[in-house]
């Protein structure tokens, strides 16, 4: 299996070079130049399979000679020992709701289930070539402590994290700047969390910079993030279907950055059957806005009680958007190009009906989310965090679908404690965390202040 890139300015590379390389040196971002095929036989046979063996068997192709297959089935195993769930991602029946619970790694949150992996992959890969390698990562408050809880503590890694100062739960940022470990560093921007994406695309696209301090990337612009998180779309439909493949499954996801629900479209395209992929936002509406209709245009960031979605520039976009241009680097580069020019891009009418064939796009209001976890608790007695919340609101009108649930509520007390009345009991890994002592650097939104902090971190 080879990578491009969705700009079309490099030659392909291996998984390996793909997973190191992370941001593509043109810019753009790395793809597997087609999809394997999954037929009904193999669908069937993969809905009786555990988490961890299905995992193997989804990302093989993808892995090709680059790792074994002991190595992957090694790393697999040790990716989800840490998970409190035997079955990792469990589904789960609350009344006549489907939720998809990824919130039972070290964290409590979605982006467990990638970094954890490719945490101990990236230590797999470095421990071969000798090499050490600097995380760069920006977050909107739940990629910095997974992405942290992945790799404290590795001899061959630093990771510095981004995230914006006052615009993540207390818990989230305790999570983050609790971890003391030597190789972690943490940085408070005076910014919004798309400053902090932009830091690290800037940083990424310094090649001199980026070849010299050996950046790797932990954000979902990093393809083996996206590829962990194909394996639960294939999970939650062998629960529902027992392995029927006539039997669509529509999803609900709720997405700022566009990954979650990008691994979806990947497993579409390889063959999952899917009805609907269902687009859920909040106020910062940029990806609902596009679906429904065609123009992408950023606006304001706005504070919610659905903080990680707290995004109007949604990076893993531009996967998409390459296969919405029939694979055509060429326009992808304009229409990008574009978007850095104008903030906006958009387009025909006929690939928003393309668009809209797929994906049902909803952004959800802060009374709605509130309403939603009261409803929900009333009925049930199943506690939805705020981002779930829009999840499942977005749903409401394609009974059966699959709600992913991203993130334990107790990470969302205040926001829950206002809905319902009561706080959701923590998971162990997030008690205590308010008494413990924390290291963070409050710095500007500025690529050429953290370019400097890395260096003299570094050098120290």
């Amino acid at each position: 299996m080879r990578y491009v890139s969705t700009r079309g300015g490099i030659e392909p590379v291996s998984f390996s070079q793909a997973v190191m390389m992370g941001l593509a040196t043109d810019g753009g971002l790395l793809l597997p130049e087609s999809f394997p095929q999954v037929d009904a036989a193999t669908l069937q046979r993969w809905a009786k399979l555990s988490f961890q063996a299905l995992a193997v068997e989804v990302m093989q192709p993808f892995v090709g000679e680059d790792i074994s297959r002991e190595e992957l089935v090694a790393l697999v195993e040790k990716s989800y020992a840490s998970f409190s769930h035997p079955e990792v991602t469990p589904l789960v029946e609350p009344g006549n709701l489907r939720i998809l619970e990824l919130f039972h790694g070290p964290t409590a949150a979605f982006k467990d289930v990638a970094l954890q992996f490719l945490g101990n992959l990236f230590e797999l890969l470095l421990e071969r070539s000798g090499q050490r390698l600097n995380i760069l990562g920006a977050t909107s408050g739940d990629t910095g402590s997974a992405a942290i809880y992945g790799v404290r503590g590795q001899e061959r890694i630093d990771i510095f994290i981004l995230h914006p100062k006052g615009r993540v739960s207390p818990i989230q940022e305790r999570q983050m700047t609790t971890v003391l470990d030597a190789n972690v560093h943490n940085i408070a921007i005076t910014g919004t969390f798309d400053d902090g994406q932009r830091i690290v695309k800037e940083l990424f696209n310094d090649l001199d910079f980026k070849q010299e301090y050996k950046l790797g990337a932990v954000n979902s612009i990093n393809w083996a993030r996206i590829l962990a998180q194909v394996v639960y779309y294939f999970y939650a439909w062998g629960r529902v279907s027992g392995g029927d493949a006539s039997q669509k499954v529509s999803y609900s996801v709720p997405t700022g950055n566009f990954g979650d629900i990008f691994a979806g479209y990947v497993a579409l395209r390889m063959g999952l059957p899917v009805e609907r992929l269902i687009l859920a936002t909040n106020r910062n509406d940029i990806l609902s806005r596009f679906v429904n209709s065609g123009v992408y245009q950023t606006g304001e960031v706005h504070p919610t009680i659905s903080p990680s979605m707290d995004i109007q520039i949604s990076s893993n976009f531009e996967r998409y958007l390459y296969f919405l241009m029939d694979q055509n680097p060429a326009k992808v580069r304009e229409l990008m190009e574009q978007m850095g020019r104008e903030g906006k891009l958009e387009v025909s009418p006929e690939k928003r009906a393309e668009v809209a064939a797929l994906f049902h796009a909803a952004a959800v209001s802060e009374d709605e989310t509130r309403e939603q976890i009261r409803e929900t608790y009333a009925e049930t007695g199943y506690i939805l965090d705020p981002h779930t919340a829009v999840g499942v609101h977005a749903a409401r009108a394609f009974p059966g679908a699959i709600c992913l649930a991203t993130a334990h509520p107790a990470k969302f007390g205040a926001a829950v404690k206002e809905a319902i009345g009561v706080e959701s009991e923590p998971p162990p890994s997030l008690q205590g965390l308010m008494e413990k002592e924390t290291r963070c650097a409050v710095l500007a939104a500025d690529a050429g202040v953290i370019r400097d902090f890395m260096k003299s971190t570094l050098a120290d």
